[in-house]
């Protein structure tokens, strides 16, 4: 009997036996490779054999980057073919756009294919995954339709700025870490040149005013660049975590480190449920593997004792929090997804157990999330709505993602009074992989023990990348 089937029983069974995060992480491991990746070189957008499937782009690229987590943290050689593959298959960049040329590419796909080429020439040393690494990076760096505008220190994410005019932390995040990982390979100074140029123009643009952590959008029609307040993506904040102690590595210079640590300190103040469990918010245009790959360099590298607590604290209700095939759902401290997953929600809890695995193998795995008493109500929740009042320990609101596919539409939560901090709130009409998923999870929440709580919903400020307001819910899970 196989690894991943025990961990399917052990979803069903009731008092099973607790296991280690050694095991965990293997099991996590297992399953990951078993539903998403297709055998040749590629991997699935979402948990289903028709599921479209690729090799580029930050949602399959995260299951890379965890598959490289993997193998970083155990060595282990059944990882060596897999990355042999994807090599194979990863995207081969052209040379970068010039004025006046056709540029249909967003500028920061090739910074996640970039950073997934190094990951696998790390594993393999197959030259052909440096080089299409420094292609991929080189194709946004030396081009010259995305560095431009007011603010052309940032990069647009698409050329010249598109019909939206929007620049996004998720180009030049990535591209500091690409630019890293490039250094550290090969020695050569451009890329520490280039890392630390776009590190101190993400701090100018992209860094909230009052907390150490880097909102995601920056509007820029020319004239002036306006940050989007409070779009605290999981990927953009880990990566610049990752960012300055590889920089601080690379040049010794302690503001670097004291920036990072400050980010993680942010992050588990404020990005997190009431139990200090991570809220992954949204519907899945976000990755949280670059997160808890930073926690974990943080735990392990700079041994943060606290960075070591969120890994292990996250990873323990995760665990509880797994689909019936061992997939993962977006909020850590929700129930098992029903609704099918995709590798953009399910990446982070892979993550974790693996991260765990690496920090605490020993430790037993405390079940910390059951949802087993949970009672549903069937309702329509638009914005017009009365609020949701109920009395119980934690909600978890259902609905369809891509309800309008695939992109306008979002609203604002405000819990107990409250609105949640990271202000992206459920963005319910993204949906990554161009689907209509119901039975979807768009947000969860929960407390230490049961109380009256409130949750109620206004519009989502209008903007060209999230659209206006949207909200449509089928109903909401209370545990008492």
């Amino acid at each position: 009997m196989t690894r991943l089937l025990l961990a399917a029983l052990a979803l069903l069974a009731v008092g099973a036996t607790p296991i280690t995060f050694h095991q965990a992480g293997a099991d996590a491991v297992d399953a990951m490779v078993h539903v998403f990746y297709t055998g040749d070189g590629t991997w699935r957008e979402c948990a289903t054999a028709d599921c479209h499937a690729s090799n580029q782009d930050w949602g399959v690229d995260s299951m890379t980057y965890t598959l490289w987590l993997h193998w970083k943290t155990t060595q282990d050689p059944k990882v060596v073919p897999i990355m042999d593959a994807l090599v194979k298959t990863a995207p081969s960049y052209p040379e970068p756009c010039t004025e006046g040329v056709k540029c249909s590419s967003w500028s920061d796909v090739p910074e996640w294919d970039s950073i997934a080429a190094s990951r696998e020439y790390e594993i393999t040393h197959d030259p052909v995954a440096l080089q299409k690494a420094r292609a991929a990076f080189d194709f946004v760096e030396h081009a010259q339709v995305f560095a431009r505008g007011a603010c052309p220190a940032i990069n647009y994410q698409l050329a010249d700025g598109g019909t939206n005019h929007l620049k996004t932390l998720e180009t030049d995040a990535n591209g500091v870490k690409a630019a890293i990982l490039l250094y550290e390979t090969t020695h050569e100074q451009r890329y520490l040149t280039a890392a630390s140029a776009r590190y101190a123009a993400i701090r100018k643009y992209y860094l909230d005013p009052k907390v150490p952590l880097y909102s995601v959008y920056v509007f820029d029609n020319g004239t002036a660049c306006e940050q989007v307040p409070h779009r605290f993506f999981a990927s953009v904040n880990g990566d610049m975590i990752w960012n300055g102690l590889h920089l601080y590595r690379a040049t010794h210079d302690d503001a670097y480190l004291q920036q990072s640590l400050a980010t993680a300190r942010a992050i588990d103040e404020h990005l997190s449920d009431s139990r200090g469990i991570f809220a992954d918010l949204q519907a899945e245009n976000d990755i949280v593997e670059p997160l808890v790959e930073a926690f974990y360099e943080l735990a392990t590298e700079r041994h943060v004792q606290t960075a070591q607590q969120w890994l292990l604290r996250n990873a323990a209700v995760a665990w509880s929090a797994r689909a019936q095939d061992g997939s993962f759902g977006r909020f850590f401290d929700g129930p098992a997804p029903t609704a099918v997953t995709s590798v953009w929600q399910s990446n982070g809890g892979f993550a974790l157990e693996v991260a765990a695995a690496a920090v605490a193998p020993k430790t037993t795995v405390s079940t910390t999330n059951d949802w087993s008493g949970a009672h549903f109500t069937a309702r329509d929740v638009s914005l017009t709505s009365e609020p949701i009042a109920f009395d119980g320990s934690a909600i978890a609101l259902i609905g369809t993602i891509g309800d309008n596919c695939c992109e306008a539409g979002h609203a604002r939560v405000i819990v107990d009074g409250v609105e949640t901090f990271d202000q992206s709130g459920i963005w319910q009409n993204k949906s990554s992989n161009g689907r209509h998923v119901p039975n979807a999870i768009l947000f969860a929440w929960r407390w230490p023990k049961a109380g009256h709580h409130t949750i109620r919903f206004l519009p989502g400020t209008e903007n060209a990348k999230e659209g206006g307001a949207y909200l449509h819910l089928s109903g909401y899970s209370v545990l008492p």
